[in-house]
């Protein structure tokens, strides 16, 4: 009996110390998830916020497929990410979630502004993007009146950005989706492709040509190929561009071909050597992107990203070709929340009034509203 008693209080020894270490191994797990949590990006991308669910009876009408859509979203400019948003999401039964890139002075307001309106159930992530980031890789041209927008390379960091996708579309603000988000993902990227864009010489959107600007549509309208650093690389001058505003990435290919530094590394390159076109393209994104791109990108169906509509006041199109389009994007200096812009009665179709009233619609009786 003795015998008995001792295995016994030996036994129960063994359970306290065997609970003992398992709760302090849990304590350690704990405090590491929490640090993981807490700890910001090392490329100062922290995560905001995030809706996980969508309601059940959305749910039931859209499919399960998740699709990653990264949008940049400045204060100045965020009744054009609102408007992209929702003619996504209205035009679509895919299961699309938002990855909204902004700065940390815009989240309250973009919050409010996704809450307390018809967007309400929108799944999105809200990503605060630290400048930081960008030092020693972008140099300031102290002769330009615009100031630096660093939301404008959020699109280079796309996989820390999206870090479980697969696959991923990227949209600027000033566009709005007129069909099935769903085709563009499905783009077909050739094998060894991290991305599909739109191409400039060849695209339906280019039939009509901006006089005296041809150069814009090819390498030589935003590289100096005077450097020799540029010639070195051997990519013909007159190779067709492409627009950046919209493109569809395969995330696996991108992080496998290490595409964010090499992309860093020529932001880099420039500001020592002032790589970039002077000229007639004035972009400081685009280049980096079409040196590491060169060749080695597929391409997306040029509907999804006909452009241009923001080049003029003037309409470059047929109402019926516009109604057509897939997407339609206001690149240039004729936004359609601005004084005056073409069609901007189709894109105010998808605008969703600030609940703030801090954004609000400055075009007044402009020709293109009054042609609604």
């Amino acid at each position: 009996l003795f015998e008995l008693a001792a295995n016994v209080a030996i036994l129960v020894a063994a359970v306290v110390v065997f609970l003992l270490v398992l709760h302090r191994n849990f304590l350690g797990l704990s405090d590491f998830l929490r640090r993981e949590l807490t700890d910001s990006n090392p490329l100062g991308l922290q995560p905001i916020d995030f809706i996980p669910a969508v309601p059940q009876r959305l749910m039931d009408e859209r499919n399960d497929k998740e699709i990653s859509v990264v949008i940049a979203a400045s204060e100045e400019r965020l009744g054009g990410a609102i408007a992209a948003m929702n003619s996504i999401y209205h035009n679509t039964k895919s299961n699309v979630v938002f990855y909204i890139v902004t700065l940390n002075d815009t989240v309250d307001h973009l919050r409010l502004w996704l809450s307390n309106t018809a967007l309400k159930n929108l799944r999105y992530r809200i990503l605060d993007f630290d400048p930081r980031v960008l030092e020693g890789k972008v140099q300031v041209d102290p002769q330009k009146a615009d100031p630096l927008k660093p939301l404008t390379f959020a699109r280079f960091y796309l996989p820390s950005l999206v870090p479980h996708a697969e696959k991923a579309i990227y949209v600027d603000d000033d566009v709005v989706v007129q069909d099935d988000i769903l085709e563009l993902y499905n783009t077909p990227l050739k094998p060894g492709h991290a991305a599909a864009f739109s191409d400039d010489c060849d695209s339906t959107t280019n039939k009509v040509a901006v006089r005296g600007a041809g150069n814009q549509y090819n390498y030589i309208g935003f590289l100096d190929y005077k450097k020799e650093t540029i010639r070195k690389l051997a990519m013909k001058a007159n190779t067709c561009s492409f627009n950046p505003g919209v493109f569809v990435a395969n995330l696996t290919e991108w992080k496998l071909q290490n595409i964010t530094k090499q992309l860093e590394k020529w932001m880099t390159l420039n500001v020592a050597e002032e790589l970039y076109s002077r000229t007639l393209a004035g972009s400081i994104t685009t280049p980096p992107l079409l040196i590491v791109f060169y060749k080695q990108h597929s391409s997306i169906d040029p509907m999804w990203n006909v452009r241009h509509l923001g080049s003029s006041a003037g309409k470059r199109y047929s109402p019926q070709f516009v109604k057509a389009a897939k997407l339609l994007h206001w690149n240039g200096h004729f936004k359609p929340w601005g004084r005056t812009a073409s069609y901007a009665e189709v894109w105010e179709k998808w605008y969703v009034p600030d609940p703030t009233g801090k954004f609000s619609l400055i075009r007044r009786h402009s020709e293109a509203y009054e042609a609604k």
